[in-house]
């Protein structure tokens, strides 16, 4: 039998999105603390559209941000993956790897754990020469995920998709190169 994820760590497993995950994800895009380095929370509807692109984007690529799920208790946690983004910073296209995890996640390492096994993937199945991150630069937690993954910081920008003057609109990308894992 096939496995559904397409990554497992030593506690999690990445995979595709499915359709009954929408509830627990609308419950962390719609929570204020994860949403807090975002210019606001999702509707339930922006929840679904978010699915559906995660759906797309991995039937034509390979990809995605992947819904994780714990392996021992066989729980959607929130995602960690890989996008294609195209918005202007100065370096796009570019691939993107980025996290969301519900707030009983937090603080067990799985944003790194999930992270590291995507740059693994990114670079030795995908063979993509580089990832990027992206963070407000308020955001020092996910600024820190990045560090402890190995990415470097590369540029700072203005967020083209954050209105101007909002506290969010200021952005840290972070890089790290395929001969850099």
């Amino acid at each position: 039998m096939m496995s559904k994820y397409v990554i497992t760590t030593k506690r999690l497993g990445l995979r595709n999105w499915q359709d009954d995950d929408l509830s627990l994800a609308h419950a962390m895009n719609s929570d204020e603390n994860v949403m807090k380095f975002f210019p606001q929370v999702w509707s339930m509807q922006q929840t679904k559209n978010f699915i559906s692109g995660m759906q797309i984007h991995f039937k034509r690529y390979g990809f995605s941000y992947f819904a994780v799920d714990r392996l021992d208790t066989n729980t959607f946690i929130g995602f960690v993956g890989l996008m294609h983004q195209t918005y202007a910073t100065g370096f796009d296209p570019f691939i993107d790897i980025g996290w969301r995890l519900l707030p009983e996640a937090w603080g067990h390492g799985f944003a790194t754990e999930g992270a590291t096994a995507c740059l693994d993937f990114a670079f030795s199945e995908l063979n993509l020469p580089e990832i990027y991150a992206i963070a407000p630069e308020l955001n020092k937690k996910s600024q820190r995920v990045m560090q402890k993954i190995g990415m470097r910081e590369y540029t700072h920008f203005e967020h083209p998709k954050i209105e101007e003057n909002h506290p969010l609109r200021n952005c840290v990308a972070y890089r790290i190169e395929a001969n850099q894992l």
